[in-house]
């Protein structure tokens, strides 16, 4: 489904500019409100999120911008970066200019830590959903090992681009899953529709 570009920049500029924690914080609510609305699917927004980690300059911009072409080309490319960025903008001026004076208060410093574990919350449910296809499809051992190799390049100080590029060459490398039907463990020789010996054999 296609929505029409006010209401795709309306549902940027609100998921964006609500947010606190960065872009992984954005981009979770991002991702409720496209699949919800089947604008865009998991696997679309995996593939945005990954290219927003590796393109130069902010994520939440890159990812906006992709899903602004995905959607409506050019055009959505410049709204939803316009979208995400002038009301944030305006917004993070006039908080800065109000925190230096007021940061010092118990209940602003209460309510700073709590949108601080808000956007924790938020940027592990993002992680998990980024996980969740290769963990219910039989493929966890694969992400486990990509998971690994990433843990140590990032003990080792890497940067985060060359973690990624290496986390995506180690995937790249590991043999694929196998396709198409499964295998009855009881005998040893694929399964029909049904998955019972008994139907095949009808």
């Amino acid at each position: 489904m296609s929505p029409s570009l006010r209401e795709f920049m309306w549902v940027i500029a609100r998921d964006v500019n609500r947010t606190v924690g960065g872009g992984m914080a954005a981009m979770e609510l991002l991702r409720r409100s496209f699949e919800t609305r089947q604008w865009v699917d998991a696997s679309t927004h995996g593939l945005f999120a990954a290219v927003s980690r590796l393109t130069p300059g902010t994520n939440i911009l890159a990812y906006c911008a992709a899903a602004g072409w995905r959607l409506h080309g050019w055009r959505g490319t410049l709204a939803a970066t316009a979208a995400a960025s002038i009301p944030a903008s305006i917004v993070i001026t006039a908080l800065a200019a109000t925190l230096v004076r007021l940061d010092r208060y118990p209940p602003v410093r209460l309510a700073l830590s709590i949108g601080t574990l808000i956007a924790a919350v938020l940027v592990l449910s993002s992680a998990w959903n980024l996980l969740k296809p290769f963990c219910r499809t039989g493929r966890w051992p694969r992400a486990l090992f990509v998971a690994a190799v990433t843990t140590s390049l990032y003990i080792a100080g890497l940067t985060p681009v060359r973690i990624l590029l290496a986390s995506a060459l180690a995937a790249a490398l590991l043999p694929s899953p196998p396709a198409g039907r499964t295998t009855n463990s009881t005998e040893g020789r694929p399964e029909n529709s049904t998955g019972s010996p008994q139907a095949e054999q009808l």
